[in-house]
């Protein structure tokens, strides 16, 4: 499992590297990718991640008409408020449904921070957009390196 994590971390430097350099785009930061690809089989919780970034972007751009709010300061209050909205996702468990049940979760503790980050540098389509292809791209990688076993 932790091979897998440090492979796939790995992968989405070289991928998220590449996108920098070759279409100037930041995939949601340099190990998000890699991240996200581990979840792909998991959209509900992929989706959760997306929905706590983008509220994560618009608290601190909110924050920002009221504080003076820039640099590594905006920086730290992205990550800050993400890792809060996780932990408050985290702390209701599952959503029980008529259905079965959902896991109410994020993709790490400073994932949502990080794209919130991107979000805000270079909006919410261009940071998306990347994130899904780098993700899909080392998602691919992954399983042809390692033949499809992908259980974390």
């Amino acid at each position: 499992m932790d091979a897998l994590i440090s492979l796939s971390i790995g992968l989405g430097l070289v991928v998220s590297l590449f996108f920098s350099e070759m279409l100037g785009l930041a995939a949601g930061g340099m190990v998000v990718p890699g991240y996200v690809a581990l979840y792909l089989d998991r959209p509900v919780i992929i989706l959760i991640t997306v929905i706590v970034s983008y509220l994560t972007y618009f608290i601190v751009h909110s924050l920002s008409a009221v504080m003076i709010i820039y640099g590594r300061r905006r920086t730290v209050l992205m990550i800050l408020v993400g890792y809060s909205m996780g932990y408050l996702i985290r702390s209701f468990g599952y959503l029980e449904l008529p259905a079965g049940s959902i896991e109410l979760t994020v993709i790490g503790y400073i994932i949502p921070g990080l794209i919130a980050i991107w979000i805000d540098r270079q909006g919410l389509i261009e940071s998306l957009s990347a994130l899904a292809i780098a993700s899909v791209i080392v998602r691919m990688l992954l399983i042809l390196i390692t033949g499809g076993e992908l259980k974390i």
